[in-house]
């Protein structure tokens, strides 16, 4: 049986503090909002996400959840990696921001340039600049 997958749709994420994770991933990182909900059964808001390339990240909050285990790495989605142009102005502009965020580094094995920093909740971030 073939599944006939044809890409990755959406990644989400549940955040501690729904506007501040809502001001990051929008303001700071500029995904454009598709759609949000208030979803009163649930206490719960459901923001859609545009990622560029055609997936879309779902940002979720819900009253009590439990913090996610960072350190030492758990097992399960390890982080969220986003593709960019040019990677030291992405750098500089989260650093702009106030983002905490590593140095450039450089893949041993593809050669592409890279860092990470966390989203609000600690959520590694990984942004990656692909080879020509």
């Amino acid at each position: 049986m073939t599944m006939h997958l044809t890409g990755l749709h959406h990644v989400a994420i549940i955040a501690s503090d729904y506007d501040r994770s809502r001001d990051f991933y929008h303001r700071i990182l500029g995904l454009p909002v598709l759609a949000e909900h208030w979803r009163a059964e649930r206490q719960s808001w459901k923001l859609d996400l545009a990622i560029p390339g055609g997936g879309q990240l779902e940002l979720f909050s819900f009253p009590s959840s439990p913090p996610r285990p960072t350190r030492p790495e758990a097992c399960g989605l390890r982080h969220l990696a986003f593709a960019c142009a040019d990677i030291a102005v992405c750098r500089q502009n989260l650093l702009a921001e106030g983002v905490a965020v590593e140095d450039i580094r450089v893949d041993e094995y593809t050669g592409a340039r890279f860092f990470f920093c966390a989203d609000p909740d600690s959520l590694p971030l990984e942004f990656y600049q692909p080879r020509n």
